[in-house]
C-alpha cells in the first residue's frame, strides 16, 4: 500500500538559465521524471514522489550552485 505523499502530484515552473535549460530537460528524462518546455517558456517539471523530489532538487544544484558550494558539499560528505 502506498502511502498519500507517494500519490501527490506537483506540477513546478523552474526558471533555469536558457542554456542550461536543455541539460537539464535532457537529465531529468533520463531519471524518468516528468518535465515539459515550449520554445521560450520555463521548463515544467512533474513531482509524483519524494524520490522525484530529491532527484530534482539535486539536478537543480547541478545548475544553480556556484563551485564553491558544490566543492563544499563534496567535503562535508567525506
Amino acid at each position: 500500500m502506498q502511502s498519500f505523499l507517494s500519490q501527490i502530484t506537483q506540477i513546478h515552473t523552474v526558471e533555469v538559465n536558457w542554456l542550461d535549460r536543455w541539460q537539464v530537460y535532457q537529465r531529468l528524462q533520463e531519471l524518468e521524471i516528468t518535465c515539459w518546455c515550449e520554445a521560450n517558456q520555463p521548463l515544467k517539471v512533474e513531482i509524483n514522489t519524494p524520490l522525484a523530489a530529491v532527484q530534482f532538487w539535486s539536478v537543480m544544484q547541478q545548475f544553480t550552485a556556484t563551485r564553491q558550494d558544490l566543492i563544499s558539499v563534496l567535503k562535508r560528505g567525506w
